[in-house]
């Protein structure tokens, strides 16, 4: 009986991460632009929210590299500029609150071989007393750079001459956010503004203004409305976010150059909405007449 159940429990767990690794293969077809930006680490989902009776939620890691590879887990502190950037900070701006001393995470580190996957836990702490608002820190993942040359084997070096190595490091960042109480929060669209000088693609330039008490984050998604009345989709930007306390952010957004519309007549339809498959929250949305 005993070796039955060991069996069970061992089928289990390869299921487990098979069933991790497909998730990975659908979501690489979905995002290979943004995965190839963070190298061989994927982490599904890409940010960590704590509303409502949630108290533990779960990452899950993958390394879609040819090396096994080392991962080192850190909180850092990040404010977001109106350009869309982050930079670090120690100190939380005005009307800006840090998560990190209300969630805990397990493991902090990683190993992960070829095509391997893992889960990291993140539990919600210390939360009880928490006034009404939105605190934000960021899970930092960065890789340990593999010290061995190319082959395996060290080489042997003249110690009469003094040699300096590069080793090329990357990080990911995902915020987690923890909310508490009411949202008041309401976004604004203005000043959009579509450029064609650019012979790469048409370029429309839009400006967001978020006020209240919660960020937001959502998907762009741009149509062109014809003349005639015809409805085509020429940008979509994913994962837009303007974070507490930014009351605003610029952002340009490349069309599609190639989807047979005429960028001089007509006009654009503009919408910035949640991510959500069964009602998604519009947040701001307008039009830009074309001529």
């Amino acid at each position: 009986m005993n070796k039955i159940i060991h069996k069970w429990l061992a089928c289990k767990k390869v299921m487990h991460y098979v069933l991790i690794l497909f998730a990975f293969l659908i979501y690489s077809f979905l995002s290979i632009a943004e995965i190839k930006a963070q190298g061989n680490l994927i982490i599904i989902p890409r940010r960590v929210v704590f509303e409502g009776a949630k108290r533990v939620q779960e990452l899950n890691l993958a390394n879609t590299g040819t090396d096994t590879a080392k991962y080192l887990i850190s909180v850092i502190q990040y404010r977001m500029k109106e350009d869309g950037n982050f930079e670090s900070i120690t100190e939380p701006d005005s009307g800006q609150n840090f998560a990190d001393k209300n969630f805990r995470f397990f493991p902090r580190s990683v190993i992960l071989a070829p095509n391997e996957a893992q889960t990291l836990k993140v539990q919600l702490i210390n939360s009880g007393g928490l006034k009404p608002g939105e605190y934000r820190s960021h899970l930092y993942f960065r890789a340990v750079p593999n010290q061995k040359p190319f082959g395996g084997k060290e080489e042997k070096k003249d110690p009469k001459i003094i040699s300096v190595q590069l080793i090329p490091t990357f990080g990911i960042a995902i915020p987690v956010i923890i909310r508490t109480g009411e949202t008041n929060t309401t976004v604004k669209l203005s000043n959009s503004l579509l450029d064609i000088s650019n012979s790469d693609a048409p370029q429309l330039h839009m400006s967001f203004t978020r006020a209240g008490n919660m960020s937001v984050y959502g998907d762009i998604k741009i149509d062109h409305i014809s003349p005639q009345g015809k409805t085509t989709m020429v940008g979509l930007a994913k994962g837009f976010a303007i974070y507490t306390p930014n009351k605003a952010r610029h952002f340009i957004l490349n069309l599609d150059k190639n989807a047979g519309v005429n960028y001089h007549k007509g006009k654009l339809h503009i919408v910035y909405a949640s991510q959500s498959d069964i009602k998604p929250i519009r947040f701001a949305e307008g039009e830009l007449l074309l001529n």
